[in-house]
């Protein structure tokens, strides 16, 4: 079994106009699809709000991901 993690989490700019960036779910999706069709699975993942120049707030996810070599 192969692993890798990856910590996917949208583009600053989103964080410094809105004052915080949400995860885009169509963005995600296409990123999971993407990964799957190399033959990695998701084994885990944990939402984790990340700080970034003091006052702005990015959603970031840290996904663990799976396959057979």
């Amino acid at each position: 079994m192969e692993y890798k993690v990856v910590i996917y989490q949208e583009g600053m700019l989103g964080s410094l106009i809105l004052g915080a960036a949400k995860v885009n779910p169509i963005k995600f999706s296409e990123f999971l699809n993407l990964n799957a069709a190399q033959g990695w699975r998701v084994q885990t993942m944990e939402k984790d709000i990340r700080r970034m120049l003091l006052f702005w707030k990015r959603e970031a996810y840290v996904v663990v991901m799976g396959r057979e070599q």
